[in-house]
């Protein structure tokens, strides 16, 4: 390396050594940062977790006591009264099964029934437990009016309906009546729910029941029950309604705004429902306090990093400046350096991991695609070029030139061999994208990857062939999105990837190339070379799928998509079209306008578009026309 190009270094305006305390403060901050946010999220997720499982067991629990309850209690009234109608009403028998009755189910208040086809038929029967009523202080001619202002629910219950009532307004106690049918008629009984009071308890998971109308029959809160409180115009009681499935939880937010997780199981008696709730916030209490207090031990930490940070950036900036230049030369494509270590320390160490990565560029060169050279061996592939009218694709990683140098920067000797496996590790998905929609992939430059359909092997059409490129393009992008998502942030080993793709369609020409040592099929002409223009156009557009004019006319009714200013491209006389891909146009998920793409993928909105008017090649200029 030249001793000009070190000079010219020293002259920048803010040192290397600077930017570096920068960068690892930068770094250190995101790394305990994210240890801080990784275990707290862990810890809330595993809380999440608890939290939902306990609530909806907890239900579960609670609809099953109460199912058992409702069902003993319509069974044993119904054999009474089966025994009653069989025996006679009036006879000692009769009377005796009352008494026994009402001695096995002392919950009970009364029991009516009538034995016509109408709830005002004349032939039925009343029975009511004095003990009941005499223990509990109530008076009971209560039971009597109650039965007479329950015409209408017992007049559904002749006509085959399970009703589930609340009682407690009438009585001035936490009461409910079941009315059901019978084979002769309709019947009702009038019962103390005790014993459900207790299992739907007054901890930090609330549990209460509703009946098919809404109003609230078992609940912590008697003032609910005694007033007879009725919920069906909440939004939490209109979701469980419309909801197909017999049990399910989701997390919701109450009409005061307040965050609930939520789950109800619907019974098997008279469409009542058992919802058990527990507030959101309560959940989280112990692990906000955490981690409040783990930002507090961060500061400290951080406090102390930087003074360290200070004094030792200095003693590595110049070196550093050195692998700068050598950074600026791969980014340029020259990867022959002239560098040489020096020393055993660990700049050497790193000049040497340049050296290394260079190498481990230089062999992407040598691969090709498998299935063309099989197709080619058994002569499906003829020599020679033929016109084809087909769909190119160019793609390449953002900052890529950084990324390595941060990766021999953290490893060292390491940097080579995980910079090539973390490169194929994206390859792998990105050529899977491409396979799977029968694209062929010509090429990997660097970082970069070259594809092509309609050339090898078709589609069917034209139209066919650029929806498939576009359908590969996006399924890169949220194979991308899923392996960022994974991706711990700040983790020097597997760094998040952001990408650009190019797409154009037109008339190429499509054959083997090369020499008698090594041969490729590959795709040549002017389409080819717009394709790759036009993925230069992602990093100042602040977009990662554009198009040329010629695929958006093939596909502009299958995709979302936004027109970007045209671009005055060397070689063309006329401003180019290129549109950005949001997404399919009949996707209901997904982004729909280009800045929630952006947010969703973390790419930046250009603030000005501008061209370097010192590259030694302008291929495109903005004309900001549409």
């Amino acid at each position: 390396m030249s001793q000009n190009n070190t000079s010219g270094l020293m002259k920048i305006r803010f040192s290397i050594g600077a930017k570096l305390i920068i960068i690892i403060t930068f770094i250190v901050l995101v790394s305990l940062g994210s240890i801080i946010a990784l275990a707290s999220w862990l810890v809330r997720a595993d809380l999440q977790i608890i939290a939902e499982e306990n609530n909806f067991e907890t239900n579960r629990r609670t609809a099953m006591t109460a199912d058992s309850a409702f069902e003993y209690i319509h069974s044993n009234s119904l054999i009474l009264i089966r025994t009653i109608t069989s025996v006679g009403p009036g006879s000692f028998l009769a009377y005796d099964s009352a008494e026994f009755y009402f001695e096995r189910n002392p919950q009970a208040a009364s029991v009516f029934f009538t034995m016509g086809d109408s709830a005002v038929s004349a032939n039925s029967e009343f029975l009511i437990n004095a003990d009941f009523f005499e223990t509990r202080n109530i008076d009971p001619a209560l039971a009597d009016t109650f039965r007479t202002a329950q015409a209408v629910a017992l007049r559904r219950a002749v006509a085959g309906e399970t009703v589930l009532i609340n009682a407690a307004r009438h009585f001035g106690a936490p009461l409910l009546a079941l009315f059901f049918p019978w084979q002769q008629g309709g019947a009702g009984v009038v019962f103390d729910p005790m014993d459900l009071n207790e299992t739907f308890g007054y901890g930090v998971n609330q549990s209460y029941l509703i009946n098919d109308a809404g109003d609230v029959l078992i609940h912590a809160d008697f003032d609910m029950v005694r007033n007879a409180v009725n919920v069906a115009d909440r939004s939490y009681t209109k979701y469980v309604w419309n909801r197909i499935e017999r049990d399910s939880q989701t997390l919701y937010t109450d009409e005061e705004g307040t965050r609930y997780f939520g789950a109800f199981t619907k019974l098997n008696t008279a469409g009542a429902i058992v919802i058990t709730s527990v507030e959101y916030n309560k959940v989280f209490e112990s692990i906000n306090a955490t981690t409040r207090r783990n930002i507090y031990l961060t500061i400290t930490v951080l406090s102390i990093s930087i003074i360290f940070i200070w004094f030792f950036a200095k003693s590595i900036s110049i070196p550093l400046r050195i692998l700068a230049v050598a950074a600026q030369d791969i980014e340029g494509g020259k990867f022959e350096l002239s560098l040489t270590p020096k020393g055993r320390d660990e700049i050497a160490l790193l000049t040497d991991s340049f050296l290394r990565m260079c190498k481990a560029l230089n062999i992407f060169g040598r691969f090709t695609n498998r299935d063309i050279a099989v197709r080619a061996m058994r002569g499906e592939i003829k020599p020679g070029g033929f016109p084809k009218n087909a769909t190119i694709f160019f793609s390449d990683i953002r900052g890529f030139t950084s990324i390595s140098e941060n990766f021999t920067n953290t490893f060292g000797d390491e940097a080579s061999d995980k910079i090539v496996y973390w490169l194929n590790n994206y390859f792998t998905r990105m050529v899977d994208c491409v396979e799977r929609t029968s694209g062929v992939v010509d090429k990997f430059i660097g970082d970069a990857l070259m594809a092509h359909w309609g050339t090898a092997y078709t589609s069917g059409s034209i139209r066919k062939d650029a929806y498939n490129c576009i359908s590969s393009a996006i399924m890169m992008r949220k194979a991308l999105y899923r392996m960022n998502q994974v991706r711990k942030k700040g983790d020097p080993s597997n760094p998040r990837i952001q990408f650009g793709c190019g797409i154009n369609t037109g008339m190429v020409t499509a054959g083997q190339l090369g020499s008698d040592v090594r041969m490729e099929y590959t795709v040549i002409g002017d389409p080819v070379n717009l394709a790759s223009r036009v993925e230069a156009l992602n990093k100042p557009f602040g977009t990662d799928i554009l198009i040329a004019e010629d695929t958006w006319r093939l596909v502009r009714k299958k995709f979302i998509t936004v027109e970007m200013p045209s671009v005055k491209v060397k070689g063309k006389e006329n401003p180019v079209r290129v549109f950005a891909v949001i997404n399919y146009a009949k996707n209901p998920k997904g982004p729909k306008s280009l800045p929630r793409l952006r947010r969703m993928l973390g790419i930046k909105a250009p603030e000005n578009l501008k061209i370097d008017t010192n590259s030694s090649e302008i291929k495109y200029k903005i004309t900001g026309k549409k």
